[in-house]
């Protein structure tokens, strides 16, 4: 009887509780479901949530004496799988978290950015809290665990440019000063800029260059590379010069004055309709568009609050109307941008 004397308040408790905890829910979703870019902050809150329903439900067992003598165990029950959990899921779950959290506060790469980590290269198509995914230049999406991203150096090309490069390794019959020339004539006809040659290593049949140069537009990475290798070939066999190994051997009967050169004099290749980096990377170029009309909604709604200080402070009538008319057009600009943002992750999360 004592039991069932302390049940209604504990009851109570439970289903306020619960109640509460669901309209926290819809308040979050709601929230967050017009800010898709911080579902790191929903997630966390979600986890705290859990944690803190947890936390209550023990804590209600206050209103029920007849259940007293369970309070102080359950609570230490509570810290120990508390505790227990992070330090033994250090390494999986709440590894990948701490290691999202610190991608995102770091903010050394988003979506959109080529990136190499380890043995993977590819652009950013996605963040979230657990994983970060790639997609790789064969056009599938690759999925890595955060904690892998932070316990491997990671690479990410500058949005300002990168520099691309090509090695040849040519017989020491060949100048080098001639080679220098060459190299240099098919960077610029790659369209690079600041190119330059270096000499990577003195063989024992063959001397390796090196040409690289500064790639500023990053969209066009696959294509240039195949421009620079291309045109590379193109320059030697022009010049007459073999691109071959100093041990290459053939047994068939040549004459003597016959080299293997490509014949350069083939048709144009037909005009494609979109570039290689297009159709490899179009997932993360969509992620790269979001990411570009977030900044511009950043910098609408920075610009509405310096605006509004501008009308409380200032005693210029004219600058007060103003800044309300900018105010006017900023809204309208922030409303596209929502819906815009809206309809391309809409568009990516049906691919």
């Amino acid at each position: 009887m004592e039991y069932l004397a302390d049940f209604p308040p504990v009851a109570l408790a439970a289903i306020a509780i619960f109640m509460s905890a669901w309209l926290g829910n819809r308040l979050l979703h709601r929230y967050f479901d017009e800010r898709p870019h911080l579902k790191y902050r929903r997630q966390l809150y979600q986890i705290g949530g859990v944690l803190l329903v947890i936390l209550c439900l023990i804590l209600s067992l206050w209103l029920a004496d007849a259940a007293s003598q369970l309070r102080g165990p359950l609570l230490n029950f509570y810290a120990i799988v508390v505790s227990a959990t992070i330090a033994l899921s250090s390494t999986t779950l709440i590894g990948n978290i701490l290691a999202g959290i610190m991608l995102k506060s770091i903010g050394n790469c988003r979506p959109g950015d080529y990136i190499t980590v380890g043995d993977h290269f590819g652009r950013i198509s996605e963040m979230d809290l657990l994983h970060t995914e790639i997609q790789t230049e064969e056009r599938d999406l690759t999925t890595l665990p955060n904690l892998y991203l932070v316990t491997k150096p990671v690479q990410v090309m500058r949005s300002s440019g990168t520099v691309i490069s090509v090695e040849v390794s040519l017989g020491y019959d060949v100048s080098r000063h001639r080679v220098e020339k060459l190299l240099l004539q098919a960077a610029d006809e790659t369209e690079l800029e600041n190119p330059f040659v270096q000499i990577r290593d003195l063989g024992d049949h063959s001397v390796t260059y090196r040409i690289a140069g500064l790639l500023t537009e990053l969209k066009q990475l696959l294509e240039k590379r195949r421009q620079l290798r291309g045109r590379t070939l193109d320059v030697f066999h022009a010049e007459g010069i073999e691109v071959v190994s100093p041990t290459f051997m053939n047994t068939r009967a040549l004459q003597k004055d016959q080299t293997f050169i490509a014949d350069i004099d083939v048709p144009a290749a037909p005009k494609r309709s979109k570039s290689a980096d297009s159709v490899v990377f179009d997932k993360a170029h969509k992620a790269q568009s979001v990411e570009n009309l977030r900044d511009a909604l950043a910098e609408a709604e920075d610009r509405i609050r310096a605006c509004n200080g501008t009308i409380a402070e200032s005693q210029d009538d004219h600058a007060v109307e103003k800044a309300k008319a900018e105010i006017s057009s900023l809204e309208e600009r922030i409303e596209r941008l929502h819906a815009l943002i809206d309809a391309k992750e809409a568009k990516i999360s049906k691919e």
